[in-house]
């Protein structure tokens, strides 16, 4: 059986690049294609070149090519497998390599933190990235927490690790295309701390979990319709996984759920949030599902604690 979970690469015999997009793989690793080769692609790994897949062209390349594999993300059967790539596996070559990897592994080396708890994902992982790519920094566990703070106290002191300008804010919230208001989205982002520049390259902590905190699968419920709730946040001990998990006290709802990106870390326990989504009935418990699809639209959570401590109601 193969080990892998959130974020690790997986290249098949067909030299087809994945991202794992889950920590179960009850029939096949479930994730989700990113490269092909191509020889028009715009990229280049050992000779060969590559084109990267966006989202729904992925979708339709795999439909095209492999539809057996295609349910609500690629499952790539463990037998087509020939190389798994974790993202904490290309840290010491990508330290001595990449000059903006090694300040952010020195910052967090510096506040605690083993290589082994930490990697890179992303195009940087297979080695396929190009001059625009972005670094998305993986830290498991507890550890991403510490790392988090560590880079807050980074962006305050002179050095290669800065705070996201106006510009670059903009450029995440049209990218994101949110159900809140601009004013808002960065209300809550910057309180995750969780994006930075270093030496001019956007990069986020990504959080993963580790190992012994991948206990129990997320199965799928039955849609059984839409709902708003105003609630109280009991636990956010992974809200900032994917998906976001978060604990509530609701009469009717357990938990909601997140798989936008947008509202990983969106609010911490004891914070009472406004979230409209998808709810599923799971067994005996109900949940709220917010980022139905790529674009979620009428869906998302906003922390009313947050916004009316800072003043916005």
């Amino acid at each position: 059986m193969i080990k892998t979970r959130l974020r690790d690469f997986l290249v098949t015999k067909d030299d087809w690049i994945f991202a794992v997009s889950d920590y179960f793989h009850p029939h096949g690793i479930r994730s989700t294609m990113r490269y092909v080769p191509d020889e028009n692609g715009e990229r280049e790994l050992n000779g060969k070149r590559y084109k990267k897949y966006d989202f729904d062209v992925a979708f339709d390349f795999m439909r095209s090519n492999r539809p057996e594999w295609v349910e609500d993300v690629h499952v790539v059967p463990e037998d087509q497998i020939k190389k798994v790539l974790p993202p904490n596996s290309v840290i010491d070559s990508l330290y001595d390599s990449d000059k903006r990897v090694k300040a952010v592994v020195d910052v967090l080396e510096k506040a605690g933190i083993s290589r082994d708890m930490m990697g890179v994902t992303g195009s940087l992982l297979p080695g396929l990235q190009n001059e625009g790519s972005d670094i998305d920094f993986v830290v498991y566990g507890e550890s991403w927490f510490i790392a988090r703070d560590a880079i807050a106290k980074a962006k305050a002191e002179p050095g290669p690790i800065d705070d996201i300008d106006g510009a670059m804010w903009k450029r995440i919230y049209n990218k994101r295309i949110p159900e809140i208001s601009f004013e808002e989205f960065i209300l809550h982002e910057k309180r995750k701390g969780n994006r930075g520049m270093v030496d001019g390259t956007y990069f986020d902590l990504l959080f993963v979990r580790d190992w012994e905190q991948i206990k129990e699968q997320t199965h799928r419920g039955k849609d059984i319709g839409t709902m708003k709730i105003e609630t109280k946040v009991t636990n956010a001990d992974l809200a900032f996984d994917s998906p976001s998990v978060y604990k509530v006290e609701h009469e009717e709802i357990d938990h909601v759920l997140s798989y936008t990106h947008t509202y990983a870390g969106q609010a911490l326990a004891g914070e009472i949030i406004e979230a409209q989504g998808v709810v599923e009935q799971v067994g005996d418990i109900k949940r709220l599902v917010v980022g139905t699809s790529r674009e979620p639209k009428g869906e998302w959570i906003r922390s009313l604690s947050l916004i009316e401590n800072e003043g916005f109601i």
